[in-house]
């Protein structure tokens, strides 16, 4: 149950703030200092998710969600590396991305059956 729980205050960090980002001047020190807190956050949320299962197992008891996790990684590290090489698009271009997988995690999350949806409908 820890694992859920740091899962999902990641995730919620990680949401919220992504918005603030996206929305937000690009390169000051407050869009750093916030960006990297992001990208720990979504580190966090992809990593704890290993520890999560559910249905649809592919391989033992990871899913295809799991695969989601995977790629936000390499997104992560490709971003990061793009931001030091100053490719600002791909870095641009790979963050968007993992934010949007993650807002698509999000809603795959209400699906009737999974763990917050039960607690948010009582399904």
């Amino acid at each position: 149950m820890v694992a859920v729980w740091i899962h999902l205050v990641a995730a919620l960090w990680a949401l919220v703030f992504g918005v603030v980002q996206l929305l937000s001047a690009k390169g000051s020190r407050r869009h750093r200092w916030l960006g990297w807190s992001w990208v720990l956050a979504m580190v966090v949320t992809a990593v704890s998710s290993f520890w999560l299962s559910g249905g649809l197992a592919l391989l033992g008891p990871f899913s295809v969600i799991h695969l989601l996790s995977v790629w936000t990684l390499v997104c992560l590290v490709i971003s990061m590396l793009a931001v030091r090489r100053r490719r600002l698009d791909t870095h641009r271009n790979f963050l968007v991305g993992a934010y949007l997988g993650l807002v698509g995690a999000g809603l795959g999350t209400l699906a009737p059956g999974r763990l917050i949806s039960g607690w948010l409908f009582g399904a």
